[in-house]
């Protein structure tokens, strides 16, 4: 499945390793994404992967 959250749309970034001689090798920064239930507006409730900062954020309604 996708690393993606579903309500920001925030992804894995890409950067370098950096080791104390400079030596660079790629590495991936992946978003810290939760598998949550989630109250729909019509009163449902459904499973998202969202990231952490959309959950502190409170763009999304934990469902109970």
């Amino acid at each position: 499945m996708a690393k993606r959250c579903e309500v920001c749309g925030k992804g894995p970034q890409f950067g370098n390793n950096v080791s104390h001689a400079n030596n660079r090798t790629p590495r991936v920064f992946n978003p810290n994404l939760q598998s949550i239930r989630v109250k729909t507006p019509q009163g449902n409730a459904i499973r998202m992967k969202v990231c952490t900062s959309c959950i502190k954020a409170g763009k999304v309604a934990k469902a109970a």
